[in-house]
């Protein structure tokens, strides 16, 4: 029974990764810009979020989750300026020659960063829950049977954006320096927008 539920926590993580929002921006982005390895660490960074709240899902933690929707509104604050941050830092950075090798230095900034923004969405955490539900997921599941979930759910999250990095590597051979300058350019202002969304949905 238990490889059923890597199964469907592979498909569940997945799916939830699968829409492109500010983090699948920014990995592309960093894809384009700065290589594979560092577009991953942003997945990584998102998929460790969604194994966090896909574990307070299986675990029945109605009491964490709660809490956080309880704060929906400072953590939607955080993360639309979150956003506005990376976007206008973004929209600033210099081109690099993609020909070059990058130097694998601040990865660990960058999984935080991703890891915060993919974390500061409290809807998530309903959206698992659902989800779970949907699965046949919905009743009390055993300790172990629910970290096989997640270890599925953080497996098929990071599965998404290794693809989605993968795909990537492949135009960045054809980009030159005043292509990956538009391309922050265009991540910049799709990021900047995504914090504004954000905030504005808190009026």
């Amino acid at each position: 029974m238990e490889p059923i539920f890597f199964l469907k926590g592979l498909i569940i993580g997945f799916a939830m990764a699968v829409p492109i929002g500010p983090i699948g921006i920014m990995c592309i982005r960093k894809t384009l810009a700065e290589g594979h390895s560092r577009g991953m660490i942003i997945g990584l960074g998102a998929a460790t979020a969604d194994s966090l709240y896909g574990s307070l899902a299986a675990f029945g933690l109605t009491f964490v989750s709660d809490a956080i929707a309880g704060q929906q509104f400072w953590l939607r604050v955080v993360g639309g300026g979150l956003l506005l941050f990376l976007g206008i830092r973004t929209l600033r950075a210099k081109s690099k020659d993609p020909t070059v090798p990058s130097v694998n230095k601040g990865l660990m900034g960058s999984f935080v960063s991703s890891f915060l923004l993919a974390l500061t969405n409290p809807v998530t955490i309903f959206a698992f829950v659902a989800v779970f539900a949907a699965f046949g997921l919905g009743h009390k599941l055993s300790i172990f049977s629910a970290c096989i979930l997640v270890l599925g759910v953080f497996a098929g999250s990071g599965l998404w954006f290794l693809g989605l990095g993968y795909i990537a590597t492949l135009f960045r051979k054809k980009l030159d320096s005043g292509g990956l300058t538009w391309v922050n350019r265009i991540s910049g202002v799709l990021i900047i927008l995504s914090g504004v969304a954000a905030l504005v949905s808190l009026i």
